[in-house]
């Protein structure tokens, strides 16, 4: 795939006037698919798919399209066909002041080869492990493939395998515990261990519900719990553009407020997904230091919020969001989190986040499928729903109690189109008082 795309690349590049310059970005799969309900297959196949986005510049004015591929004769016809409708297009369009590409081609090349299971073994592995309990999910895996090629010169390939298995085991009316499995090697055993601790807790939902009212508790947030409140904060929150329009969610922390000392976020595109590379062609590093130890950190800069505020770029796409989170870990154990929180909520996963104050970084959602009332150490009662209004700064700050040592991979789940590179990887979070509202 790699030599057809580079291939086809350098033959659009023959076509160009002396004025144009060519950006060429395929995204490509090959994965397999698993819908699991009641513990029975209820969709399986694969896909293959490759689709080529082209964008034309010229004059400071650019226009793109895009097409699928099938590694046929017919591809080259078709691009050409698409370069001179984006000819006739440019034609039309004013100049555009922000534009930027990296004009300083570099090149590189990176495949990270995984261990992926074959579609039968996750069937027969997944369903044994359920052991008749009602499994309902979505397994998607496979070899994700990113390229990028300008007619400077410049070629860039992302190729890995990967896999994400996302599931719930059921039990009825709203009761259900939502967990999930990732990562690069399939590992059976690593799949039976989280399967049989959320047997267990699918077992705790039996146990008669307890209504909490409404005030502060304290809380233990599971990864995907987390990785709920950290996703909300990525709307924004690292971005260079929402921080020079004081449109960020972390507003106050660019004007001198802190987090808790343990808060230290990186965007690792080295130990991630994402390729290193983004569609202007500009190179991202291994590391950027978002939140250095409860300090606001580095900006995500794309090549237009360079251009425009006059800022160097760390080659952060259109929406300048985190592609590889890195939550840092912390000292506890993942087997003290119940002794460590003693009376208070265990929460698995949270939902209907969003925004209750944007700029004072308050944000509100609703706890989501296990979520347990913990006396003692001791889970003794699932709780009802409940919605929670919180301060960032509160709850990240001077009421987190700890992280765990442990860190969980939380890939995006969405196959809408093809599937994500984004995730994040985090710890579980203890702290000392979480606000209910009802």
């Amino acid at each position: 795939m790699k030599g057809q795309f580079f291939s086809l690349a350098a033959r659009l590049d023959q076509d160009l006037a002396s004025s144009e310059t060519l950006l060429c970005n395929v995204s490509a799969e090959r994965s397999d698919f698993i819908r699991f309900n009641k513990a029975l297959v209820r969709q399986a196949g694969s896909v293959s798919q490759c689709y080529l986005t082209l964008r034309l510049l010229s004059n400071r004015r650019q226009a793109s399209a895009t097409l699928a591929l099938a590694a046929s004769d017919d591809d080259l016809a078709h691009a050409r066909e698409a370069l001179a409708s984006l000819r006739t297009t440019l034609r039309e369009l004013p100049e555009d002041p922000w534009l930027l590409i990296n004009e300083n081609p570099q090149s590189g090349d990176a495949e990270r080869r995984g261990k992926l299971a074959p579609s039968a073994q996750v069937v027969e592995e997944a369903i044994g492990t359920a052991h008749g309990r009602d499994l309902v999910g979505f397994y998607a895996g496979g070899t994700i493939y990113r390229g990028f090629a300008n007619s400077l010169g410049q070629r860039n390939w992302h190729e890995i395998d990967t896999f994400n298995f996302d599931w719930s085991f059921y039990r009825q009316g709203d009761q259900a515990v939502k967990t999930g499995y990732a990562g690069f090697d399939w590992d059976a055993a690593a799949l039976a261990g989280k399967m049989a601790q959320a047997g267990e807790r699918l077992e705790l939902l039996a146990l008669p519900r307890r209504t909490i009212e409404p005030g502060e508790y304290r809380a233990y947030l599971a990864p995907a719990a987390l990785n709920d409140i950290v996703g909300l904060l990525g709307w924004g929150g690292f971005s260079a553009r929402a921080r020079q329009t004081k449109q960020s969610p972390l507003l106050r922390m660019q004007e001198g407020a802190t987090l808790s000392p343990r808060i230290t976020f990186t965007e690792n595109i080295a130990e991630g997904i994402a390729p290193a590379f983004q569609g202007e062609g500009f190179m991202k590093p291994p590391r950027v230091v978002l939140i250095d130890r409860g300090e606001l950190g580095e900006p995500l800069v794309s090549p237009r919020s360079a251009k425009e505020y006059g800022l160097a770029t760390n080659g952060a796409g259109g929406g300048e969001a985190a592609d590889s989170l890195d939550v840092a870990a912390g000292t506890l154990g993942e087997e003290e989190v119940l002794s460590a929180l003693d009376t208070g909520l265990y929460i698995s996963n949270l939902w209907y986040l969003n925004f209750s104050d944007r700029a004072a970084g308050r944000i509100t959602g609703m706890t989501r499928f296990a979520t347990f009332w913990v006396e003692r150490g001791r889970i003794v009662a699932p709780v009802t729903p409940m919605r929670f209004d919180e301060s960032i700064y509160r709850l990240l700050g001077d009421a987190l109690v700890g992280l765990t040592r442990e860190r969980e991979l939380v890939p995006d789940p969405s196959t809408y189109g093809e599937r994500q590179t984004s995730s994040a990887r985090l710890p579980g979070a203890l702290v000392s008082r979480l606000r209910f509202t009802l």
